[in-house]
C-alpha cells in the first residue's frame, strides 16, 4: 500500500484546509488507496465511493464544514467523507456490529448532518436547513450532493420546485453525474443528460464569459448565451426551476473543482451544480464493472472478486421463477425501481426485454404504474426490497387494493438485513401490508416454498404479496413446477404437546429446531392474511400455551393478527409474541442480530421455558 503521509494527518476537515493546493493531489491518490485497501478486508460500496475522492477533498477544501452542512444524497459514497471526518482508524468496523455505519448518521458524527439512505431526499433536507439558518439569522450553506439515478425520483424534483422560488436561500445542489445509480440508468432524464454532455462547447462558453469579460460585455454575452442555448443544448431544465445552472465540469479535477465552488460559494439564491465523475475511478476492476463492484464483500485487490460457490439465494429463487411463468403467461410484466441486479431480474430482462420495466428510482410511480398495467389485463410483478415499499405506500393502498387490481408484490430483503442496518431492513411489511384490504400476504419459510407461494400470488386475481429474505435459504430442493398453495391455509409440521409454535416464513426453521428442545407442537403459518384461523382455533384447542414467532415487527404483525383472531372467536389462551422489538435495530451480523433478539433457536427455547416457568397469563409480549 502507498504511503499515507498526509492522509495520516487528516483527523478533521479543517487539516484539510491547511493543506496547500498542490498537496490535495497526493491527498486523493492517499485517500483512494485507503477506501480500496478497507473495502477489500470490511466489504461494503466500493465503485460509488473511489468515484467520490476529489468531490469530497473539494468540498471540505471549500466549506466551513460542519457549519456549512453538506448533506450526501443515499450516503453511499461517504466513505471518503467520514475517513477525512475522524473515523479513519474506525473503517475498520464499518458495517459490523457496534461498529460505524455504511451511511451517514447524525448520532455518529457532527459532519454527518443528515441521515440518508434512501434516494431522493438530499435536496429537501438540505433546503430545510437553508431555509432555518435564514429563519435564525445564520449565515451559513447548505449543500446537496445528489446522484444522476437518485435525480429520477420525483421527491428530488418537488424539492427543486419548491427550492426555485427563494431567491435569496445559501443552497448549493451538485448532480453527481456518472451515468449510474446502481442499476444502469434509465428515462427521458438521462438521455437528456447526455444530450447536455454533448454541448460543452456551450458550457465552456458560458464559463469564460463569465470570468473574463468586462461587465458592458457581459450584459451583451448574456443575451447571446439565452438565444445560443437553444442552438447549442436543450433548454436547461435546472434553470427553469430558478436555478443558476453551471457545468458539466471534471468532478476527478480538483483544478475545476475547487475555483468553481469557491466561486459558488459567494453566490446567492439556488445553485446548480453538474459535475460528472466515473463510479469505480482509480481502480480498473470496478472501473470496468461498477455493477459488480457496487457492495462487494470482503475480497483481494490484487486479484479482484472471485465467483463463490453457495447455496441459491431467494433472490435468484424469483428470478428464475419470473422466467418460467412469463414463459407460461403472456400477460406477465417485471417491473423494478432501479434495482434490476438487487431484485434478480437481469436474465428475466434478457429472454422478455419488451416485458421488462425499469421505471428508474421512483417507487410510487412504479406501484402506480403497475396498477395502470393491471387495468388492461396486464399481470405485473413488481419486484421491490421491503423497505423501498414503504416509499409507494399510498399508491399499494389507494391505486392497487382499494381498486382490487391483480398486482403481484415480491418483497425481497423481508427482515433484518445484517450490515446495512436499520434504514434497509424490511421490519414492517407485515404489518403494514395486512391492514389493508383485499391484499393477501404471504411469508416464505423455505426456497421452495418461496417459488410456490410467488405463483400462488401470481395466479390469485387480486393484489398479493410474498416476502422473503436477504441472502441464502435452508438449501431447500427447488420444485420446478409452478405450484400454487391453498390460499389462507397453514400446515403443522410438527406434532408435540402443551405448547404450539406458529411460525410465520423464516422462522419456522429456528421453531423446529427449538420445538425439539421443548416437545412443542410447530404450525408453518404461511399467510399472515388471511390467517388461518380455523388451524388457531384447533391449535388453541389443544394446546396450553400457543406462541407466535416472525421475523418482523411485533408491534401490528403476525402476531397480533392471532391475537385478533383468538379476541373474535371468543377464545381466552395464555398466548406469547415472539418478534423484533420496537427499536431501530443497527448493522452487523444478520444471524448474531436475531440471536440478540431472542429469534434463533435457543432463544426461542428461552423464551417459552421462562414462560412456562412463571404461569401463564393470557397475553405476554416479548420486546
Amino acid at each position: 500500500m502507498q504511503s499515507m503521509d498526509i492522509l495520516k494527518k487528516i483527523d478533521r476537515p479543517a487539516d484539510v484546509r491547511k493543506l496547500s493546493r498542490a498537496q490535495l493531489t497526493p491527498l486523493a491518490e492517499q485517500l483512494r488507496a485507503f477506501v480500496l485497501d478497507s473495502v477489500s478486508k470490511t466489504g461494503g460500496h466500493l465503485s460509488s465511493n473511489l468515484g467520490t475522492v476529489e468531490l469530497t477533498i473539494a468540498l471540505h477544501y471549500v466549506f466551513n464544514t460542519p457549519e456549512d452542512r453538506v448533506v450526501w444524497d443515499v450516503g453511499h459514497q461517504t466513505y471518503p467523507h467520514k475517513i477525512l471526518t475522524g473515523r479513519r482508524e474506525r473503517m475498520q468496523t464499518l458495517r459490523q456490529q457496534d461498529g460505524i455505519s455504511g451511511f451517514p448518521r447524525r448520532a455518529e458524527s457532527e459532519y454527518d448532518t443528515f441521515g440518508t439512505a434512501h434516494s431522493s431526499t438530499s435536496i429537501s433536507a438540505a433546503l430545510g436547513m437553508a431555509l432555518a439558518a435564514k429563519a435564525k439569522g445564520e449565515s451559513r450553506h447548505a449543500i446537496a450532493v445528489i446522484g444522476d439515478g437518485a435525480m429520477t425520483a420525483g421527491m428530488a424534483f418537488e424539492a427543486l420546485n419548491n427550492a426555485g422560488v427563494h431567491d435569496d436561500v445559501n443552497l448549493l445542489v451538485i448532480l453527481n453525474d456518472n451515468d449510474m445509480s446502481i442499476s444502469p440508468p434509465v428515462g427521458a432524464l438521462n438521455r437528456y443528460l447526455a444530450r447536455l454532455m454533448s454541448g460543452r462547447f456551450y458550457a465552456a462558453a458560458k464559463n469564460v464569459g463569465k470570468s473574463v469579460l468586462p461587465a458592458p460585455m457581459l450584459e451583451l454575452a448574456k443575451r447571446l448565451e439565452e438565444h445560443a442555448k437553444g442552438m447549442v443544448v436543450p433548454a436547461t431544465l435546472f434553470e427553469e426551476f430558478g436555478f443558476n445552472y453551471i457545468g458539466p465540469i471534471d468532478g476527478h479535477d480538483l483544478d475545476s473543482l475547487i475555483p468553481t465552488l469557491q466561486n459558488l460559494k459567494n453566490l446567492k439564491g439556488p445553485q446548480f451544480l453538474h459535475v460528472v465523475t466515473k463510479k469505480g475511478q482509480g481502480y480498473k476492476l470496478a472501473e470496468a464493472d461498477p455493477v459488480l463492484y457496487h457492495g462487494p464483500g470482503k475480497f483481494n485487490p490484487s486479484e479482484g472478486i472471485k465467483p463463490a460457490a453457495s447455496k441459491m439465494t431467494y433472490t435468484q429463487v424469483f428470478g428464475d421463477w419470473l422466467c418460467d411463468m412469463a414463459a407460461q403467461d403472456k400477460r406477465l410484466v417485471g417491473i423494478t425501481p432501479a434495482m434490476r441486479e438487487g431484485s434478480g431480474m437481469v436474465k428475466f430482462q434478457q429472454k422478455f426485454p419488451d416485458r421488462y420495466h425499469d421505471v428508474g428510482i421512483a417507487e410510487q410511480h412504479a406501484v402506480t404504474f403497475a396498477a395502470g398495467m393491471a387495468c388492461e389485463g396486464m399481470k405485473p410483478v413488481v419486484a421491490i426490497y421491503s423497505t423501498f415499499l414503504q416509499r409507494g405506500y399510498d399508491q399499494m393502498i389507494h391505486d392497487v387494493a382499494l381498486q382490487n387490481l391483480d398486482v403481484t408484490f415480491a418483497l425481497d430483503r423481508a427482515g433484518l438485513v445484517g450490515a446495512d442496518g436499520a434504514t434497509h431492513a424490511g421490519n414492517y411489511d407485515m404489518a403494514f401490508m395486512r391492514c389493508i384490504p383485499n391484499m393477501v400476504v404471504m411469508a416464505a419459510s423455505d426456497e421452495n416454498e418461496c417459488r410456490h407461494m410467488l405463483t400462488t400470488a401470481f395466479r390469485y386475481p387480486g393484489p398479493a404479496s410474498v416476502r422473503y429474505p436477504r441472502g441464502v435459504g435452508i438449501g431447500a430442493a427447488i420444485d420446478p413446477a409452478l405450484v400454487e398453495i391453498e390460499i389462507g391455509k397453514g400446515e403443522i409440521r410438527r406434532q408435540g404437546k402443551q405448547v404450539a409454535i406458529l411460525a410465520f416464513g423464516t422462522m419456522l426453521a429456528p421453531s423446529l429446531k427449538a420445538a425439539e428442545q421443548l416437545n412443542a407442537t410447530v404450525a408453518n403459518m404461511r399467510f399472515v392474511k388471511p390467517l388461518d384461523s380455523a388451524l388457531v382455533a384447533q391449535l388453541a384447542a389443544s394446546h396450553d400455551l400457543l406462541v407466535t414467532v416472525e421475523e418482523g415487527s411485533i408491534m401490528g404483525g403476525a402476531g397480533s393478527a392471532v391475537a385478533e383472531a383468538l379476541s373474535a372467536a371468543g377464545v381466552t389462551k395464555p398466548l406469547l409474541l415472539l418478534g423484533l422489538p420496537d427499536k431501530f435495530i443497527d448493522h452487523g451480523d444478520a444471524a448474531q442480530l436475531l440471536a440478540q433478539c431472542g429469534l434463533d433457536a435457543d432463544g426461542i427455547a428461552a423464551s417459552i421455558t421462562q414462560r412456562l416457568s412463571k404461569g401463564m397469563p393470557r397475553l405476554v409480549v416479548n420486546n
